[in-house]
């Protein structure tokens, strides 16, 4: 039998007849994006390299070959000089054909004891890694800039809602800090993401393991991993580490797309609560007197972006069998699209929520809408004695006659306010105006201004 030649392009020549057409050669191609995990490739291949020099697997000299290899590799990348080939298919082939011909057979040796399977999944977790540590660090920017608007708003009161309608006083420092507690959460996720993830599954190879001699936890220590997957089966194969990162990534998506609508709406005339730095705004091509919230707005759709992303890596995984399948090659343009979404997010928020101007007058005028201190009515009716669904029926009527003569519950007089209840007496004017009302909601986690301060504190000492 005669053999086909050897194809130099293909690592696998030597099992086909034919060459890949350029068609699938496209199709089946991952470098234009996986490029991107260079560094992370390089860095496991070091860690592999002298690992297996350490247990005379690889020569000394074979390993100063391709650490010397390596490190013109890496410059080559850097200077934007690096010859990337399609031929290669992904990221890997082409430093290991790189590597090859600069430093000869030492650069073939390299790939012992390990596959392309174990190979990517390391460098996935590794990319994920770094990028959860940066995105950790733009979370903890925005709380800043959150945290300093709500220590310079403490006692700025502004109307709570619920269904969109007035409900009652708040200040907006304690709205803010909401987001903030929001954003707290995510870090944690985050955390949580990152310890689970931090386990090496180089060593696995392909599926079953090698029958060299390895120290997969030196390669571990080397990287910085916290130890080794236990199982080769489920180390090449897992992505749950992608999976949930993409999740705690969409949860944060969706916190900053609930705080662009609020932003949308403050900045709207009918609202006047905030003003947008322009550089975060637009204007209109026809209509000169516009200024569009167009980060929140994109922010907000760009949220179902990486949602959609999120979605996609739970389909693309659903139905595989184990162990790797080349399925897997789809994991990575979303979860790199996801990182790069949600980074520009944070940085962009960060700056746009500290160069962000509050309207206490427009907040305070609100507040004369919807008659927003009438639970504090109920609550006083309670305190002398009133059972709560009885002082709930005479707060409703007095707001159904203020409504009527449209006018506010404070501006009832004493004796209008006795004919609903005579328990009613001069001080309830104190409740009923708004700073009042903020004010008695003095303990932890309520709106009083003290309180708020007393938050920002905490957060302020948490973020050092």
């Amino acid at each position: 039998m005669v053999l086909p030649p050897e194809n130099p392009h293909n690592t696998w020549s030597g099992r086909f007849a034919e060459p890949v057409s350029e068609r699938v050669k496209r199709y089946t191609a991952s470098v234009a994006f996986d490029r991107r995990l260079a560094n992370v490739d390089i860095d496991g291949s070091l860690a592999h390299a002298r690992m297996l020099c350490s247990k005379g697997i690889l020569s000394a000299a074979d390993l100063r070959h391709i650490e010397d290899g390596m490190a013109t590799i890496r410059a080559e990348i850097d200077a934007g000089t690096f010859a990337w080939s399609l031929d290669a298919e992904d990221v890997h082939l082409n430093i290991e054909r790189r590597l090859t011909a600069i430093v000869g057979d030492a650069g073939k040796r390299l790939h012992t004891a390990r596959s392309r399977n174990d190979q990517v999944a390391t460098d996935i977790r590794l990319f994920l890694r770094g990028a959860i540590d940066d995105i950790v660090i733009h979370i903890r920017d925005l709380q800043r800039a959150i945290v300093e608007q709500a220590g310079r708003h403490a006692a700025t009161l502004m109307p709570g809602f619920t269904h969109l309608q007035v409900a009652q006083p708040v200040t907006f420092g304690h709205h803010l800090m909401a987001y903030y507690e929001m954003l707290a959460r995510d870090a944690g996720r985050f955390a949580d993401c990152r310890r689970r993830m931090n386990r090496l599954p180089l060593g696995a190879a392909a599926l079953a393991g090698t029958s060299f001699p390895i120290d997969r936890e030196q390669v571990a220590r080397a990287l910085a991993f916290d130890d080794v997957c236990d199982n080769s089966l489920d180390a090449v194969s897992d992505r749950d580490f992608a999976i949930e990162f993409a999740a705690a990534a969409a949860i944060v998506m969706m916190h900053l797309s609930r705080l662009s609508e609020e932003l949308i709406l403050w900045m709207n005339p009918r609202f006047s609560f905030i003003r947008l730095p322009d550089r975060f705004c637009t204007g209109s091509s026809i209509m000169p007197q516009k200024k569009n919230p167009d980060v929140p707005e994109l922010a907000r759709g760009k949220t179902g972006r990486v949602v959609g992303h999120l979605v996609g890596l739970l389909i693309l995984m659903k139905g595989q069998p184990l162990a790797y399948n080349k399925d897997n090659q789809e994991d990575k343009e979303p979860l790199f699209d996801t990182v790069d979404t949600l980074t520009d997010t944070l940085i962009i928020f960060a700056d746009m929520v500290a160069g962000m101007e509050a309207n206490p007058d427009a907040m305070l005028l609100a507040l004369d809408e919807g008659f927003a201190t009438a639970t504090d009515l109920a609550d006083y009716l309670v305190k002398k004695g009133v059972a709560f669904r009885d002082a709930h029926e005479v707060v409703a009527r007095a707001v159904r006659a203020a409504e009527v003569r449209n006018i506010r519950l404070e501006d009832l007089s004493i004796s209008e306010l006795q004919a609903f209840s005579p328990l009613i007496e001069p001080d309830i004017f104190a409740v009923l105006r708004a700073d009042g009302s903020a004010a008695s909601r003095s303990h932890r986690g309520g709106t009083a201004a003290a309180q708020v301060l007393a938050q920002v504190t905490r957060a302020r000492d948490a973020l050092k």
